[in-house]
């Protein structure tokens, strides 16, 4: 059942990138000019294509859940690549009430990185810890996901906004901004790449360390250790010294992993703008020529709409609910917590300011892709360095 699992993600994977070459390949027809007709044949086969992929991805996270005997969302693996599935999901709803092709040349790629993340972190299914024993593991975290999925749309159409309504011609704060963004992409496709090296060279460093409660333990590292952990010693021979000792409180096999990734990221970028000979939102740009900016706002929107409330539901009012359950208190400024407050503040400052204020356009646009910086910054940054009651996630 893990090895079926496993082949229908890896299916609907490779999908999900023969989707995004259709909708990338139906934003111009033969003649060069958007069809105005609605979504020509090109889009149209690769919606097909985006919901084969969907329901194989759905048929995966079944199988995981009958082999595991609970919901798949209870480490980075699996909760990342739920999201990713949810991303897919929310797109294709939101591809049907509106009709633009675009967004899933931008979307797609997103889960595309979504899943292609997921698959660096350990897939073996482990027995829940007694904190996880719970329905609410169902109802808090597939919620959440469901949530932050919908809020990513509005990345997307964000994102095209951007693309389309910045001068890319002259340097300035915003396209700065915007290639900063691109640059962030990259970086997650440099993680897949450089941890899929040092996986193919089969890169093991096992060291002896003290943690947070002054317990010694070890660790093994899959990539050179550039941040050691505290108190620690190299046991295996002929492998890299860590240049710095971390103090206990900082994970530092995930912030050595968050390390190597900008340094892969970086590389890559600099390849990538070689061989383009101009930024990486100036190569896009031509693929939003006949974007309707109006049209994209409003996706933008709508996904925060809708996503907020369900995002708020579970990240926050379900969450407080299992945490008294399990920790005997509803609030307990655990780094997640914190950020998964700053996530809906965050969105309820963006209603406001479009409700309230008139922040449309690229406004809204530059706040919708701020947005889904912090639920990266979320999942990512907190989940790989900062320690706290929701480690077990990494």
């Amino acid at each position: 059942m893990v090895s079926l699992s496993g082949n229908l993600l890896y299916a609907a994977f490779i999908l999900y990138l023969v989707a995004t070459v259709f909708f990338a390949g139906s934003i111009k027809d033969k003649k060069g000019k958007e069809s105005s007709k609605g979504p020509n044949k090109w889009a149209k086969i690769g919606l097909v294509i985006s919901i084969i992929g969907f329901a194989l991805n759905v048929g995966y996270f079944i199988t995981r859940w009958i082999a595991a005997g609970h919901a798949p969302v209870s480490n980075l693996f699996e909760f990342t690549t739920f999201f990713g599935m949810c991303l897919v999901g929310a797109f294709i709803v939101i591809y049907f009430i509106y009709k633009t092709p675009i967004l899933g040349a931008f979307t797609m790629p997103v889960a595309l990185l979504l899943i292609a993340y997921a698959s660096m972190f350990p897939r073996e299914i482990s027995p829940l810890i007694p904190a996880l024993q719970s329905d609410w593991l169902h109802i808090h975290v597939t919620t959440a996901a469901a949530g932050q999925a919908i809020l990513a749309i509005s990345f997307a159409a964000g994102l095209i906004y951007l693309v389309k309504a910045i001068d890319q011609t002259k340097a300035s704060k915003r396209t700065f901004w915007l290639e900063a963004i691109m640059f962030g992409l990259v970086c997650t496709l440099g993680f897949v790449i450089i941890t899929s090296t040092f996986s193919a060279l089969d890169y093991k460093a096992e060291f002896n360390w003290v943690d947070k409660l002054d317990k010694e333990a070890k660790i093994e590292y899959n990539m050179p250790a550039l941040t050691g952990p505290h108190e620690g010693e190299l046991l295996t021979d002929g492998k890299f010294e860590p240049l710095v000792e971390m103090p206990a409180i900082i994970n530092a096999k995930k912030l050595n992993t968050v390390i190597w990734s900008l340094a892969s990221g970086i590389i890559l970028y600099l390849l990538i703008r070689l061989i383009l000979r101009k930024r990486v939102g100036a190569a896009l740009q031509p693929l939003t020529k006949h974007i309707n900016l109006d049209l994209v706002d409003e996706i933008a929107y709508r996904s925060v709409l809708i996503g907020f409330p369900v995002f708020t539901l579970g990240a926050l009012i379900f969450a407080m609910i299992w945490a008294q359950i399990a920790w005997t208190r509803f609030w307990g400024w655990d780094p997640k917590e914190v950020w998964a407050l700053i996530t809906f503040l965050f969105y309820a400052a963006y209603l406001h300011l479009r409700l309230s204020k008139g922040w449309h356009g690229e406004k809204s646009a530059w706040l919708a892709v701020v947005g889904f910086i912090i639920i990266m910054f979320n999942l990512v940054a907190v989940n790989l360095v900062l320690a706290g009651l929701h480690s077990y996630a990494g």
